[in-house]
């Protein structure tokens, strides 16, 4: 039998920190965030953060992270911060953002971690919607990386917010011998923005206890094993990549591999990369977006196991968005011979307002599909006589509560539906929110008796959950119900689309009637082939809900992302009526 050494040096990549570790794993089971980092630093697993091409740039243990985050602790005292003040911080993948995010955890001080620019159109939005966070948020300090001072002053400037990048807060003197205060399990730990949050963005309180909790689950959901090491693209400013991966390998001491959201765009390959050169088994995750953008760029050329080993990924987590069945179809053909196992993907649900995690699919099972038929789904029976082909979409498991999580699906009455009947989805634990910052009246109107309305549209199913779309984003037309995704994935199948060319929505019509609106972005230059591709969609969306949209043409990367990179059909739907979107011309 190997020592701990010699398997830790197979385990993990050269110059790595250890995948192995002689620290007995402890799963989340501590009273604060502070205490688990304490935990943590004991042994020698940490964060590695890597380039874009996947090489390792820097090791940097929870010991080091713990000795930085005390140092800034500090500091943040010595420039006169008090218990429950906020700290804005740019949440840039890196250790400068780990170490303040838990320097503010030690000094008592609420953590804000703010977007970086890579999901807002240009300059002026991004500096804006910096500037609407600071504004809710209200921080005593806004830290951010000095390739953005200009942004983050200005944002700054527009809240009279104290901006600071992290090479001031690395000079600012202080107090090695000043005592920190006592942490709490009731205490708030950070804030944390939903990634709709836009105009009026809410900052969700999450106290320690709520986020150990739910980090306990996540682990037990995983069913974490000694090999494991989690890999991982995702932007920490968003609760996926925050929570799941930074603070939960923290929390059950599991070594994790970075690599930055803005490279992995440039070279999403560059990830499976990193998880084929993981000689322990790996944890990673992926909105769908992430698998589907992957699938595309394989070239049928190339054989998949010519250049990935994707065999030990034991749980390739799926969550942040609807999950696509196609798309994830397509991923396991690209790659099964690179040894991936459809087995190995874990569909799963949460929200900030949970904390993150609401429900896991226990690790295996991989993707379980039911067929709904489309009037079962949009909640709306066919009309007496009225014979049309019937319609189902494919509606993903996403798998079972996790420990300390209740859901319930009711209906508009608050009325407790049957298995597999559709209706809002609500849920209760322990890892709920305290409830959004300094807006008690979004607060009242979600929760209430200590259950959540997520706002999501689901049904149970033998103690699973079915996700099936957003309660806001269902289109009315004529007194029927339908869901965008269905208008854009039947757009999606003609030549030329992908996955976020598409948004669908409802607006008012010239009579005062609600009408669909579809916008596609187009990358033909022609005209009168422009032409044809409308009436093309119009047909299609038409075959779909009985009637003809409008449709517009409009440039490529023209609709609104939230910070986590998903669809914003709101923001999209404000942007066209605002002018703010313009169409492309076609061919009268």
């Amino acid at each position: 039998m190997p020592d701990a050494t010699t398997q830790t040096d197979l385990l993990a990549p050269p110059g790595a920190t250890p995948t192995i570790d002689a620290l007995p794993r402890r799963l989340a089971d501590f009273d604060t965030l502070g205490e688990a980092l304490d935990y943590a630093a004991t042994g020698a697993r940490g964060l590695n953060f890597h380039d874009p091409r996947g090489t390792l740039k820097l090791s940097y243990s929870y010991a080091e992270l713990r000795a930085a985050a005390l140092d800034h602790a500090r500091r943040l005292l010595a420039l006169g911060f008090a218990k429950g003040e906020r700290v804005a911080l740019v949440a840039e993948t890196g250790p400068e953002f780990a170490a303040g995010f838990f320097g503010a955890v030690y000094a008592g001080l609420w953590p804000v971690p703010l977007p970086l620019p890579t999901s807002f159109g240009g300059r002026e939005a991004y500096v804006e919607q910096l500037a609407v966070m600071l504004g809710s948020s209200d921080p005593a300090l806004f830290l951010y990386p000095a390739e953005l001072a200009d942004f983050c002053i200005e944002a700054g400037t527009r809240r009279t917010v104290r901006a600071m990048s992290w090479d001031e807060l690395d000079a600012t003197s202080f107090d090695n011998g000043a005592a920190l205060p006592e942490a709490q399990s009731g205490d708030i730990a950070y804030l944390q923005y939903s990634s709709g949050s836009t105009r009026f963005p809410h900052g969700v309180a999450v106290t320690h206890r709520a986020l150990l909790d739910n980090l306990r689950a996540h682990s037990l959901g995983l069913k974490v094993e000694e090999t494991d090491r989690c890999i991982s693209w995702l932007p920490w400013y968003h609760d996926m990549g925050l929570v799941g991966c930074l603070l939960s390998p923290l929390a059950n001491q599991i070594s994790v591999d970075y690599m930055k959201t803005e490279d992995f765009a440039r070279r999403p390959l560059a990830w499976l990369d990193l998880i084929s050169r993981n000689p322990g088994t790996t944890l990673s995750y992926s909105p769908t977006f992430g698998y589907d953008i992957c699938a595309r760029r394989m070239s049928s050329q190339i054989k998949a196991g010519e250049r990935f080993d994707l065999s030990r990924w034991r749980i390739a987590g799926n969550g942040a968005d609807m999950i696509r069945p196609d798309v994830m179809q397509a991923f396991v053909d690209a790659f099964a011979d690179a040894g991936f196992q459809a087995s190995a993907f874990c569909p799963s649900y949460g929200l900030a307002e949970a904390t993150l995690a609401v429900s896991l699919m226990p690790p295996g099972e991989g993707i379980r599909l039911e067929l709904v038929e489309e009037s079962q789904l949009s909640g709306a029976a066919a009309e007496d006589g009225e014979d049309r082909p019937k319609r189902y979409r494919a509606i993903v498991n996403c798998g079972r509560a996790v420990e300390g999580m209740e859901i319930e699906v009711r209906d508009g009455d608050g009325t407790i539906l049957a298995d597999r009947e559709i209706g809002k989805v609500w849920v209760r634990g322990s890892s709920i929110m305290v409830g959004y910052y300094r807006d008690q009246e979004s607060t009242d109107a979600c929760m209430v008796g200590g259950w959540l309305d997520t706002g999501d549209m689901g049904y149970l199913s033998g103690g699973y959950i079915f996700i099936v779309g957003r309660a806001k984003d269902m289109i009315i037309i004529n007194g029927r119900n339908h869901w965008p995704q269905d208008i854009e994935w039947a757009v999606e199948q003609l030549p030329g689309f992908k996955s976020g060319d598409i948004a669908a929505f409802a607006i008012t019509g010239p009579s005062g009637e609600e009408q669909p609106a579809v916008l596609v972005h187009c990358r033909v230059s022609d005209l009168q082939e422009r032409s044809r591709l409308r009436d093309d969609i119009k047909e299609r969306v038409r075959a779909i809900i009985g009637m003809s949209p409008v449709v517009e043409l409009i440039p490529p990367r023209s609709l609104p992302r939230t910070s986590s990179g998903k669809l914003s059909r709101t923001k999209a739907r404000n942007l066209y009526l605002s002018g703010e979107i313009v169409p492309l011309d076609i061919a009268a």
